[in-house]
């Protein structure tokens, strides 16, 4: 098949290493040495740990430091080139993949999809038990072959070359990926904006997508226009939406709005970035005083480092400018079965009321721990629900 635009072949699938320059890592550690801090003030209430305003002073000092003498992401790539990795070009932009195929016969084809402020960093450490379950304590029946794509746009995918990349699109893009890679029938799991993804793939490939399993499914009561506050779900849904547009959507309205704003100061400022992702890994898991509360630091800092090092801070932000534009998760009905995995600390609280308006929901779990980046915070949590989820899809 050829790209129409680009006159170029965009079946081939390119085996692909990550390896960074050092002279990129040296320009970093430069930039962060050269940071010009900001002020400090001393905050009115206490009890909030200095998060209200944005990430603490002398956490992110300290955290940068970290960053620029101890951090290793050498060890980090090395992680990465553990895996088969591959480019193709879909629709005019290149998709960076990994895909890991299954020692055992019966292996499910399954496509995982990050969010943002993630990456394929999210679901590294699931993997192995993925793909290899018997090797970590699991029945070879639960076997996958894992295809991990980065979204266009993002990280190893690259910038977009042009606004218009929203989930739809996106999904379509997947389809197309397992197409290419020989899989007529498959399993789709997401979070974040992959949750988006993963619903609009089901929409976009019925026939091909046997079943989804989503971390986040956007169908929250957002009033009393459409919730019982009788319930507690539905109050605590409606709680939870009053708190996000109250403290936390910041960051959302200057991506949705003017996106190309934040890049400047993203693409130039490494401290800039890890500020912007690292908001949201503290408010957004199940931690109490810093990120690494829920999720581990080095792991948190090789996401950042996808975003800083591929130049990905204004592009990803796009994504919302184009996602909400084209978002039709509150219209479309999604026939394809769908697991839904609800995290107490997550930033919504979705109502299987609502969802079930619109989406085929044959599971949804509640679970006493975790939050929005589920996969890195409480991974083995993750997984056994995929395998229960994906069970009967065999």
């Amino acid at each position: 098949m050829t790209d129409m635009a680009t006159g170029s072949d965009t079946t081939q699938l390119t085996p692909f290493r990550l390896d960074i320059p050092e002279s990129a890592l040296d320009d970093l550690r430069r930039r962060l040495a050269d940071t010009r801090w900001p002020d400090q003030p001393v905050p009115a209430t206490p009890a909030d740990g200095g998060w209200r305003l944005g990430p603490p002073l002398d956490y992110l000092r300290e955290l940068a430091e970290y960053w620029r003498r101890d951090y290793d992401w050498r060890a980090a790539e090395a992680q990465i080139n553990e895996f088969p990795q591959f480019t193709t070009q879909i629709d005019g932009q290149r998709v960076h993949f990994l895909h890991v195929r299954s020692v055992e016969p019966t292996a499910r084809p399954l496509i995982l999809t990050h969010g943002w402020p993630g990456s394929i960093v999210e679901y590294l450490d699931l993997i192995g038990p993925l793909t290899d379950p018997a090797a970590h304590g699991g029945d070879p029946a639960d076997a996958f072959h894992v295809v991990l794509p980065s979204i266009p746009g993002f990280g190893l995918s690259g910038v977009t070359t042009e606004t218009g990349w929203e989930a739809a699109r996106v999904a379509r893009a997947w389809a197309e990926l397992m197409r290419r890679l020989g899989y007529d029938r498959y399993l789709a799991h997401g979070g974040d904006w992959g949750s988006a993804i993963t619903r609009e793939l089901g929409l976009a490939d019925p026939e091909h997508v046997a079943a989804l399993h989503v971390l986040q499914i956007f169908a929250a009561a957002v009033g009393a226009q459409n919730a019982d506050l009788e319930i507690p779900e539905e109050r605590r849904s409606v709680e939870a939406g009053r708190r996000y547009r109250d403290e936390l959507a910041g960051y959302s309205a200057i991506q949705s709005t003017r996106p190309q704003l934040m890049a400047y100061a993203l693409t130039d400022s490494p401290v800039a970035q890890l500020a912007w992702i690292v908001d949201g890994f503290k408010h957004w898991t199940d931690s109490v005083d810093v990120p690494e509360d829920a999720v581990d630091r080095d792991a948190m800092l090789t996401n950042v480092m996808l975003y800083w090092l591929t130049g990905t801070a204004g592009s990803s932000a796009r994504f919302y400018y184009d996602g909400f534009r084209g978002f039709r998760q509150a219209s479309a009905r999604c026939t394809v079965p769908t697991a839904v995995a609800v995290f107490p600390r997550d930033i919504s609280v979705p109502v299987r009321r609502i969802a079930e308006q619109t989406n085929n929901i044959v599971r949804w779990t509640h679970f006493d721990r975790g939050g929005h980046f589920a996969s890195l915070e409480e991974p083995d949590l993750v997984l056994a629900d995929l395998r229960e989820s994906f069970r009967p899809y065999r």
